[in-house]
């Protein structure tokens, strides 16, 4: 049988790219937008939007419900609860949206094992850790920040103090954002340690939670004993609470320690000096852990 002779090799090799690089920074924003958009389950199937949706819903609801009571009771002069006490009182819905999107945002990258194609990619360590972070903590603000603009709103449609509703909400502002640094870099260290969805999960409900019952139950039998001036200091064992006894001692919040004392400025100053200790101390804890995940 004679040859086909109608086929041919052609030589078209490789094409060297001449367009822009657009480097790490590009790439860790990119990480960073695809992690808060997934924070909220964008992009993502429509079973992911469910839970993240409806926490969100339901930490908006009661901003909205106390608006209407502000505006049709006329005898109100100001919001029924402080902005600084909205995050606080709603605690466990928080803490819940950090238990199910933080170990989404990290777990899944140990599990299936894909951190060493990020760090193979123009984008290090730092690149990562930062964008996870930066991510989860924008993705917890706009959870705990929207329903403050909608009490803030409201507020100025029910003719309120202007000077008053504005400090008001800027103490809020604050306060959520100390919040949201918090509980995100100690939320992604649990969710970075295991690549079990459900035991990240149960690792940031128990680091959330348990801390602050027992250190509620301490204070309370402190101060029924009438060692009050201890109870400022247990507050310091627990995220929730050194948020309450800081925004308490800075921000003109009530606090919730037994008979609403707030701590004093020098026991205050140590509450900011543990907060900002804990952010680092997570930051650094996440970079520790991905030094080895990224081999």
């Amino acid at each position: 049988m004679a040859p086909d002779t109608s086929t041919q090799i052609h030589n078209i090799g490789y094409r060297s790219y001449d367009g822009p690089r657009l480097g790490r920074a590009y790439a860790r924003k990119s990480l960073f937008a695809q992690s808060l958009r997934g924070a909220y389950g964008l992009g993502r199937s429509a079973k992911s939007k469910v839970l993240p949706m409806l926490l969100f819903a339901v930490m908006c609801v009661p901003a909205l419900i106390l608006v209407a009571v502000a505006i049709m009771v006329p005898t109100y002069t100001d919001l029924p609860i402080k902005y600084t006490t909205y995050a606080l009182t709603t605690q466990v819905i928080i803490g819940l949206y950090l238990a199910s999107q933080a170990p989404q945002s990290v777990s899944r990258d140990l599990r299936f094992k894909t951190v060493p194609l990020y760090f193979s990619r123009p984008i290090e360590r730092v690149d990562y850790v930062v964008a996870k972070f930066a991510a989860m903590a924008s993705a917890l603000f706009i959870l705990t920040a929207t329903p403050l603009v909608i009490m803030y709103i409201g507020s100025l449609l029910a003719k309120f103090d202007f000077g008053d509703q504005t400090k008001g909400f800027g103490q809020g502002l604050v306060s959520v954002l100390l919040l949201s640094l918090l509980f995100s870099g100690l939320g992604l260290v649990m969710a970075a340690l295991t690549p079990r969805r459900g035991f990240g999960v149960a690792a940031i409900i128990a680091v959330l939670l348990i801390p602050y019952g027992a250190v509620s139950a301490v204070q309370g039998i402190a101060y029924s004993t009438g060692s009050t001036g201890v109870v400022e200091w247990l507050g310091l064992f627990s995220p929730i609470s050194l948020i309450d006894g800081f925004q308490a001692a800075f921000l003109g919040a009530t606090s919730a320690f037994p008979g609403q004392e707030a701590p004093s400025a020098a026991a205050g100053s140590v509450y900011l000096l543990v907060i900002l200790g804990l952010i680092a101390g997570s930051y650094a804890a996440l970079m520790a852990r991905y030094r080895k995940a990224g081999l």
